[in-house]
């Protein structure tokens, strides 16, 4: 840990073992189905990696950037597409993969985004969640982790770009963003 980090939330053991319970149970859920799971980046990416190592069926990935957020620590509620889909998504089984749901506002702009698309069906598996912070009606189909409403960094998680590559889960100090 550095300076600004105050605590570790969750350890690296407790992600790896979460990661392979979510794997089996998507792999269950989604047997014989045309899977794509989606990674919203840059956040996902380092659970996304993780995750679809543990899905034991054929799934195909893609990637999508969205901001919300910029340099802040809350979402602005406005949000831009920054890099779509290289593929159709019409009639496949869609996971979006997210780190973590705060607001809901930016997932669920995305939900809706992608529906208009003609999946066969969308569903959402997310690292993180803070239901307590929920202004949107948007409930993870998957979860890792729900939290306390406390600014986290750490796999993949970040801060102005920094701690994505801490191997767990931090609560970062406010002394860090004032």
């Amino acid at each position: 840990m550095d300076k600004y980090t105050k605590k570790v939330l969750i350890s690296e053991e407790k992600i790896k073992e979460k990661i392979e319970e979510l794997g089996a149970q998507i792999s269950k859920d989604y047997q014989g189905k045309d899977l794509l799971m989606i990674c919203v980046l840059k956040g996902a990416v380092v659970f996304m990696a993780d995750l679809i190592r543990e899905v034991k069926i054929p799934v195909d990935i893609d990637f999508m950037a969205v901001s919300s957020y910029g340099s802040s620590t809350s979402s602005s509620g406005v949000v831009r597409i920054l890099k779509d889909l290289n593929e159709s998504i019409e009639n496949k089984h869609i996971i979006i993969v997210e780190d973590i749901v705060d607001t809901g506002l930016t997932l669920k702009y995305l939900v809706e985004n992608l529906k208009s698309r003609g999946p066969a069906s969308i569903k959402i598996c997310t690292f993180l969640d803070k239901p307590e912070r929920r202004k949107a009606d948007i409930t993870p189909d998957y979860c890792g982790y729900s939290i306390p409403d406390e600014f986290v960094v750490g796999y993949g998680l970040d801060f102005a770009e920094k701690y994505r590559n801490l191997p767990y889960v931090a609560v970062l100090d406010s002394e860090a963003y004032k």
